[in-house]
């Protein structure tokens, strides 16, 4: 079937995306991770964000916007909906957070938006630091910035919300129960390697892309007890030609999907690219989709990510019992 024009551009479109997903809630390796605070927060108070900045938070926040969808899932998991006054236009989950008022996207950000609805707190990712951020507090508005790099660093995100906007408790809940199911995996992921098979994960399939080792998703790979086959390259979300695939024989091939008008076609390729057609993954029927967002957005679904893969990787691990 012949691709159209049209379709190849709603398809570039995507590529483009799922890089913003991406890089926008990885900051650079110079940031240090955040320190959770599990104190009841008495207010105004400051914190230290994951920007190594300062913010000062005059009083308990009744109108906090998000300027990320990872951020706006950490607000509804805390249960601030009630005070959620803007998100994103990708900001699609829970469901409910597609009602909430638009202020843009991740990086077209409508500060005249914002500022009209005069939020005590917003909530911006690591892309909005060089530009959104100072023009917004020269406007005297509340930022905190998350930029977890790693899952230790979602679960410190999560507390720092919670520290920001009163649900301190809350926060440490829910940390908990998600540090509880981490725990429950690599329990038994704790493997060595000739036991872990080796994982392509296909990020996009046209350039083929997949995970450096510096990403929160090769860190879920190892955690789900696999190895994944781009350990060795130091960019974080490099290209990758096929004859290296092919050369590397994945045993798993994992493929994300749902992103925009693009949904599975990396799958698709996984599944029917003709050169792939003899490593171990095709030939054992081992491959795999998964929803994007549970691996790229580092929110409270990032255990459901891991879960996931985790199933994938070692699913004689995890039968469910009759």
């Amino acid at each position: 079937m012949k691709i159209t024009w049209r379709r190849m551009v709603m398809l570039s479109i995507v590529l483009v995306v799922i890089l913003g997903l991406l890089v926008t809630c990885t900051p650079s390796a110079t940031e240090e991770p955040t320190a959770p605070y599990n104190g009841k927060a008495a207010f105004p108070l400051e914190i230290i964000d994951q920007a190594g900045r300062t913010v000062s938070v005059d009083k308990l926040p009744e109108k906090i916007i998000s300027l990320a969808p990872s951020n706006t899932e950490i607000l509804y998991a805390l249960g601030l909906e009630d005070r959620v006054v803007g998100v994103t236009e990708y900001c699609d989950y829970p469901e409910a957070a597609r009602q909430k008022p638009q202020i843009g996207g991740y990086s077209t950000v409508d500060v005249e938006k914002v500022v009209a609805i005069q939020p005590d707190l917003i909530l911006a990712a690591n892309l909005h630091q060089d530009e959104v951020v100072p023009r917004l507090e020269g406007l005297n508005l509340t930022v905190l910035v998350l930029a977890p790099r790693t899952i230790g660093e979602v679960l410190d995100a999560i507390s720092l919300v919670g520290t920001a906007a009163g649900k301190a408790e809350e926060a440490t809940n829910l940390t908990a129960e998600m540090e509880g199911r981490i725990k429950a995996v690599t329990d038994k992921t704790a493997l060595p390697e000739e036991q872990r098979p080796r994982v392509l994960y296909v990020l996009w399939h046209n350039p083929l892309m997949t995970v450096g080792s510096g990403t929160r998703i090769h860190e879920l790979i190892e955690r789900a007890g696999g190895i994944n086959i781009a350990q060795d390259l130091t960019e974080e979300y490099p290209k990758i030609s096929l004859e290296a695939v092919i050369m590397a024989n994945p045993q798993v091939i994992i493929a994300g999907s749902g992103h925009g008008s693009g949904q599975d076609v990396p799958v698709q390729f996984a599944l029917a690219e003709p050169r792939l057609a003899g490593v171990e993954a095709r030939l054992n029927n081992r491959v795999y989709e998964i929803d994007s967002n549970l691996t790229s957005r580092p929110g409270p679904r990032i255990v459901d990510g891991l879960e996931k893969l985790a199933e994938f990787i070692h699913p004689e691990l995890f039968k469910e019992s009759p």
